[in-house]
């Protein structure tokens, strides 16, 4: 198996994975999260590594497990540039691909599968954040059945959204609630469509800031980005919900923007940099992230969540603030790579017979 050095500017073999499967909802033209999309992000990242002089093998994981390890294999790759992402509402399938991947002995590039599994489960992530010290939305909980709203005292607006999704997966114009009823409302309709509970917080009136994060023993947090929500007309809520992610026709997609570098003032951003770093480190993210902030009503940051294994499309998100450091997209993905082979504190390679 390949040994781990700190550093690496030879060629590697990298495996480049990514999940296959179409999952259970079809796509759609006009959907940017959609698996043509990841198929050209992939084939782009794999162009990019080849001109770094590493030889690249994609590789596609859908329901052949068994077939995939024998692939892996074979291979004996240096490192495995880790892009897979699950479409399965609650699969939770990413973290157990990054521990197969170590117990077969290979680097993997991103965070390892304890941080992939911990900040999927939101309120899990949430409380170990609250238990450092590191400020959170109020009114934090996760209700597994509507019943459980009469066990809390709520201060409103509160935003609802499932508790074990990301990419803004759930997140709509009603997950902003006013009300009992409306939560009462709301948290059914995440418990019956997505099968899992349902994770509520105070709603902050602030700005958001999306925070780049790239490194191992060493991050850097990249120049800030802040999401402008000033277009969108009043009906709809200003948060990053899927539509405003991935659907290029909605109007919260065409209405929303992202200004970056963003325009803070020194204290705020010294505060913002701090919080994400400790986040990064408490779920134990490791290569690169995206800590999502908002500010309260008193303009304090607080963390809405870690994004371990963020998206790494060229020209936007995590790419776009790394740019405005001077880091062009190639050097971005060997840095990652670096981290991989530099690999987080403390994790003993064990390879086992699968």
């Amino acid at each position: 198996m390949p040994k781990r050095s700190r550093r690496s500017r030879k060629s590697l073999h990298v495996a480049l994975v990514y999940n296959a499967d179409t999952g259970i909802i079809p796509d759609t033209p006009e959907d940017r999260g959609s698996t043509a999309d990841l198929r050209k992000m992939i084939r782009d990242m794999a162009r990019v590594l080849r001109s770094l002089g590493h030889q690249v093998t994609i590789l596609p994981l859908a329901h052949d497990l068994f077939a995939f390890q024998r692939k892996l294999r074979r291979l004996v790759p240096d490192v495995v540039f880790n892009q897979y992402d699950d479409v399965v509402h609650g699969a939770l399938y990413e973290m157990r691909f990054a521990a197969m991947v170590r117990m077969m002995g290979f680097p993997i590039t991103g965070s390892p599968a304890l941080a992939l599994g911990l900040t999927r489960y939101k309120y899990m992530s949430a409380s170990l954040l609250h238990g450092l010290g590191i400020p959170i939305p109020p009114c934090t909980a996760m209700l597994e059945k509507v019943g459980d709203v009469d066990r809390h005292e709520w201060r409103f607006p509160l935003i609802v959204q499932p508790s074990q999704e990301h990419s803004g997966i759930g997140l709509d114009r009603d997950s902003i609630v006013e009300s009992k009823k409306a939560l009462r409302r709301q948290v059914g309709h995440v418990l019956r469509n997505f099968n899992q509970p349902a994770l509520v917080q105070r709603f902050l009136p602030g700005r958001e800031f999306n925070v780049s994060v790239v490194g191992g023993k060493r991050p850097r947090v990249m120049p800030l980005a802040e999401v402008n929500y000033g277009e969108l007309p009043p009906e709809i809520p200003p948060i990053m919900s899927y539509a405003a992610k991935w659907i290029e026709t909605s109007v919260e997609y065409k209405k929303t923007s992202v200004i970056c570098p963003a325009d803070v003032e020194p204290e705020l951003a010294r505060q913002i940099s701090d919080i994400s770093i400790r986040a990064f480190r408490a779920v134990r993210s490791w290569g690169y992230s995206r800590v999502d902030i908002r500010l309260d009503e008193a303009g304090a940051p607080r963390v809405l969540e870690v994004n371990c294994n963020a998206s790494l499309e060229e020209g936007v998100a995590l790419a776009r603030s790394a740019e405005r450091a001077g880091i062009r997209y190639p050097q971005l993905l060997q840095m990652i790579i670096d981290a991989a082979l530099e690999g987080p504190p403390h994790d003993v390679s064990v390879p086992m017979l699968l």
